[in-house]
C-alpha cells in the first residue's frame, strides 16, 4: 500500500510559488517601480492556492464538492471554487498589494493586467506520467508543475512575448522538479518570488483517515507522514538556500508553514478552532468526516 508519507510528499512538494513585477513581462529588469510596488502577481502551486483551476480542469471527481458551499460561504458569500470558506493567502497577498484578486487560468481570457493563477489543486511536483508508469493511481489532478510552466509559456506568449518509489526517491524527485521550475523563472529575471513549504501534512483528515491508529505523534497526528513532510522541509529549505546563492540578485523568500501550522495545533482553542482534526464539511462521519474513495492500483 502506498503510505500517507509517499502520498503527501509527492502532492504538496509545492504548495504555493508566486512572484511579482511592476513592468510588463520586463523580467530582466528591476522588479520594483520607484514607488516600490508591485504591479502583477503569477501565482503557481496547488489547493493552497487554486483560484479555480481545478472546476475547469479535468481532474477528479473528488475535487468538485468545491463548487458547492460551504465553501465560499464566509466572505465571497458563494462557492468560488477555492479550498476554503472565504481568503486564500494568495488573496490577502493581493489585498495587501492593493491588487484584484487573481483570476484562474483555465477559462480565462484576454488580457491579465494584473496577473494570473496557474494553481491546480492536487497539482504535483511530480510529472504526472511517473505515477502512470510505476502504477500508482490516486484518484488524483492530472496537472503537475511542468503543466503549469507549459500554461505559463503559451501565457506569455499569448500576451506578445517569446519564452525560449520509495519515499526518498520521490522526495528527490520532486525537490529536483521544483528545483528546476524555480530556476526556470529566474532564468527568465525574475526578481521576486514566494516561495511556501510543507504544513504537518500527517495533520490533514486525509492522512489520518488513511494510517494505522497507533501511528501519531505527540501533535495527535500521523507521525511517519509528518516525519516525511518535516524531512522533506528541511531539504527544500536548503535548497531555497542554495538558489538564493546562484541568484544573489533575486528575492527568495521563504514562507514556514510548517511551525505556522504546528502552532495551532498545539493550541487550536486560542487560534478559534473547536475541532483541529475534523474535515469542515466531508462524508463518512466522525472522527475526521472524510471518507476515503481513492482508485488505487498497486502493482
Amino acid at each position: 500500500m502506498v503510505s500517507p508519507s509517499t502520498y503527501f510528499s509527492s502532492q504538496i512538494t509545492l504548495i504555493a510559488i508566486f512572484f511579482f513585477c511592476s513592468e510588463n513581462f520586463a523580467f530582466t529588469t528591476t522588479a520594483h517601480t520607484s514607488g516600490g510596488s508591485f504591479t502583477k502577481i503569477y501565482a503557481f502551486g496547488d489547493s493552497f492556492t487554486d483560484t479555480g483551476n481545478t472546476r475547469s480542469a479535468s481532474g477528479p471527481n473528488g475535487f468538485r464538492h468545491v463548487s458547492n458551499p460551504p465553501y465560499g460561504s464566509t466572505f465571497f458569500h458563494h462557492p468560488t471554487n477555492r479550498y476554503s470558506d472565504g481568503r486564500l493567502v494568495i488573496d490577502f497577498v493581493a489585498e495587501t498589494l492593493s491588487l484584484p484578486y487573481l483570476p484562474p487560468y483555465l477559462g480565462h481570457r484576454g488580457k491579465a493586467p494584473h496577473g494570473i493563477n496557474f494553481a491546480v489543486a492536487g497539482s504535483t511536483a511530480i510529472n504526472h506520467a511517473f505515477f502512470v508508469r510505476n502504477n500508482l493511481l490516486f484518484d488524483m489532478t492530472p496537472q503537475s508543475i511542468q503543466t503549469q510552466m507549459i500554461w505559463f509559456n503559451k501565457f506569455l506568449e499569448s500576451q506578445g512575448c517569446r519564452v525560449a518509489l520509495i519515499e526518498p526517491l520521490i522526495r528527490k524527485l520532486a525537490i529536483a522538479s521544483v528545483t528546476g521550475f524555480l530556476q526556470t523563472l529566474l532564468k527568465k529575471g525574475v526578481k521576486n518570488i514566494v516561495v511556501q513549504g510543507l504544513p504537518p501534512t500527517g495533520c490533514l483528515p486525509l492522512a489520518l483517515a488513511l494510517a494505522a491508529v497507533d501511528d501519531r505523534d505527540d501533535l495527535g497526528c500521523v507521525k511517519s507522514a509528518n516525519n516525511q513532510s518535516y524531512t522533506h522541509t528541511v531539504v527544500y529549505q536548503k535548497t531555497v538556500e542554495d538558489l538564493r546563492k546562484q541568484f544573489p540578485d533575486s528575492v527568495i523568500t521563504y514562507l514556514d508553514y510548517w511551525n505556522a501550522y504546528a502552532m495551532v495545533m498545539k493550541n487550536p482553542e486560542k487560534y478559534g478552532f473547536k475541532e483541529p482534526f475534523m474535515a469542515c464539511c466531508g462524508s463518512g462521519g466522525p472522527p475526521y468526516i472524510f471518507r476515503c474513495v481513492f482508485n488505487m492500483r498497486l502493482g
